[in-house]
């Protein structure tokens, strides 16, 4: 059963190692030794392969959220545009500042700027060098960056960025004066937690405070894009906000199942981008290939056909929010503080809900959870420190645009089988054991 395949390797790759290294070079000693860290933690990130890879599970994990990939309409669409473009090169060859710059991945930075409203677009590798480039080459000397320290929405949201912006101007001369900025860097949709970021209040805010306009709001899309917004678009065009975000960064490789990214702004924003950013100025050109598997992305959302994934995603997360707030044992779980899903209690006051459910647990229960859920066919991952904050440990629920009702019903119904045997066992209604079942089978 790959399920438990998958579970055995993982809990291996937990075992401490550096022990049984006394006779080992110093060099491999001291990496296993800081290795072992994060296996007695169980945070050892370890290579392995779903069971819904091999059809044998549901993904309930993955960030093919649109099913783009697992369906293979992205390789239909990729197959497609590369017909279109039969003698295209497999290589880039050089730096774009230099002499690969070339006429199609122009062509596509302008349909990407198009399609989100944008001024330009900048594609970059990834999201993590986009994010590299704008720190790197927007910041001028003076001017202060406020950021989402914890990764969550409700860390800047009403008083907290308001009281943060307000110490800021008081402190810095030049920003009070408004000849220096402060960068305001937040997600759309935070990756953890599935909290929608409250743009426009932080927008109203910044000008409140800073009346001289020099707040600038950058956000990353990477969790928004191909989800929110008209045609999964993102955030800022579902708030319509295009011309009051300085930068915007969208990444193809969650909603639109292909690779690469592209940093949104005006043409100094990209003319600093590409004198500024070393990880622009000195790394290789984005082949052909990735610019045809992004264009082959956008096309799909341009076309309208996922706007009913993105739909039913509201329709499923709903539905799974319901089914375990409806089910008794899950509430006096939650109660009790076993298993919970914040989600349950704030639904109906969100205009919008994403495709991430957090499921929060007793420390280290959420290893046991995800046993349970695993072994039962649902794909889903534990997420510990060093992800998420020491005891913030939560599993993440991804929902799918192809996921169907009868397996939203299937692993709500998992879930709370789940919180009958740890209330059973908390409670001492079970006495034959202090570890789940899934536990006892995987450990």
């Amino acid at each position: 059963m790959a399920a438990q395949s998958m579970l055995t390797n993982w809990i291996r790759g937990q075992k401490l190692k550096a022990p049984q290294m006394k006779n080992a070079r110093v060099f491999d000693r001291n990496l296993e030794e800081a290795l072992d860290v994060r296996r007695a933690d169980h945070a050892m990130f370890t290579p392995n392969i779903s069971a819904w890879k091999s059809m044998e599970g549901v993904d309930f994990c993955s960030n093919d959220i649109l099913h783009l990939g697992s369906t293979g309409q992205i390789r239909a669409a990729f197959e497609e545009e590369l017909t279109r473009h039969p003698n295209y090169n497999l290589y880039s060859g050089d730096v774009r500042m230099l002499d690969r710059n070339y006429e199609y991945i122009q062509q596509v930075e302008c349909e990407i700027a198009e399609f989100h409203g944008a001024e330009t677009a900048l594609i970059v590798n990834s999201g993590f060098e986009g994010n590299g480039a704008i720190f790197c080459a927007l910041p001028r000397p003076g001017d202060a960056i406020v950021y989402d320290e914890l990764v969550h929405a409700s860390t800047l949201d009403g008083m907290a960025f308001r009281e943060v912006l307000s110490e800021i101007v008081d402190s810095e001369r030049m920003i009070r004066e408004g000849t220096r900025c402060v960068l305001v860097a937040v997600e759309s949709v935070y990756s953890m937690d599935g909290d929608v970021c409250p743009l426009r209040e932080l927008v109203d805010v910044a000008k409140e405070i800073c009346p001289k306009g020099n707040v600038e709001f950058i956000i990353d899309e990477a969790h928004g894009t191909g989800v929110v917004g008209p045609k999964g678009a993102g955030s800022v065009n579902a708030l319509g906000m295009e011309k009051e975000i300085a930068v915007r960064l969208h990444t193809c490789g969650k909603g639109l199942a292909s690779t690469g990214a592209a940093i949104l702004g005006n043409a100094t924003v990209r003319a600093a981008l590409t004198n500024f950013a070393r990880s622009v100025v000195y790394t290789t050109a984005p082949t052909f290939l990735m610019i045809a598997a992004m264009r082959a992305g956008y096309n799909l959302l341009r076309s309208g056909k996922k706007e009913k994934a993105q739909d039913n995603i509201q329709h499923l997360v709903k539905r799974f929010v319901n089914a375990v707030r409806a089910n008794q044992i899950f509430q006096k779980a939650s109660e009790m503080g076993i298993v919970w899903v914040p989600l349950c209690e704030d639904m109906e006051e969100r205009d919008f809900l994403v495709h991430i459910v957090p499921i929060r647990t007793r420390q280290r229960y959420s290893y046991w959870l995800a046993f349970h859920l695993q072994l039962d066919g649902y794909c889903i991952l534990p997420i510990d420190y060093p992800v998420v904050l020491k005891g913030q440990s939560r599993l993440r629920l991804i929902v799918h645009g192809a996921n169907t009702e009868e397996q939203i019903d299937g692993i709500a119904k998992a879930t709370c089988e789940w919180a009958r045997e740890m209330v059973d066992i908390e409670t001492g209604a079970d006495a034959s054991s202090k570890i789940a079942k899934s536990a006892q089978q995987v450990y």
